[in-house]
């Protein structure tokens, strides 16, 4: 194996570090983008119930008490509870949004190894088959071996290119799409727990 890969050159050793980079990324966001440590259920729910009986304060400390996404969510509606609903809408959504890029952090890096890494095995095979031509041009034909050597030099990069840009761009949309559904979540929980905080819009002006 480790043949293989030496035979495809000195692009490979960019091929195999964007290969190592999307996999610690990836790694990383799964693990970071868990139901348990973004918006659990039951934290959202433990939240609501105290939002719903006027235990304004222990919902707070709640919130205070878990250091996630959902927590701080939630605890800036709480905070604003006498304010109007538009503006508590607007703080939601203002904590929302550096959630959402925090949630996001790293993602793009899988989208440019997604990019780059087939890119990298076509420059490979652009220099393998220039390998086999300079070959052909100094012995002809004839030396089938060093043709070989090159057309394999080609294909080699080619297929790592491929083999890690596919499932970059797989883990990129997978990622991409957990968030989504994540952000819909604290959506939803915000939404209900300002619902329960039942502030009227005609305090604007308070």
């Amino acid at each position: 194996m480790l043949e293989t890969l030496t035979a495809g050159g000195p692009v490979m050793i960019p091929i195999a570090l964007c290969s190592i980079v999307a996999v610690a990324v990836f790694l990383e966001r799964a693990w970071a983008l868990r139901r348990s440590r973004v918006a659990p259920r039951s934290f959202c729910v433990q939240v609501l119930t105290f939002t719903e009986q006027g235990r304004f304060d222990d919902a707070e400390a709640a919130c205070r008490s878990r250091d996630i996404p959902a927590g701080r969510v939630l605890a800036t509606a709480i905070a604003h509870r006498g304010s109007s609903r538009s503006l508590i809408k607007e703080r939601i959504e203002e904590v929302g949004r550096r959630e959402a890029a925090d949630m996001e952090r790293g993602i793009p890096v899988l989208g440019t190894i997604a990019s780059i890494a087939p890119l990298l095995g076509l420059l490979g095979t652009v220099g393998g088959m220039i390998v086999t031509f300079k070959m052909i041009q100094s012995s002809g034909l004839g030396n089938v071996g060093s043709l070989a050597g090159g057309i394999s030099q080609a294909l080699i990069t080619t297929f790592a290119g491929l083999t890690v840009g596919i499932p970059a761009v797989v883990a990129n949309r997978w990622l991409l799409a957990r968030v989504d559904a994540l952000l819909l979540d604290l959506e939803d929980a915000s939404l209900a727990v300002l619902d329960a905080l039942n502030p009227s819009d005609d305090e604007a002006g308070a």
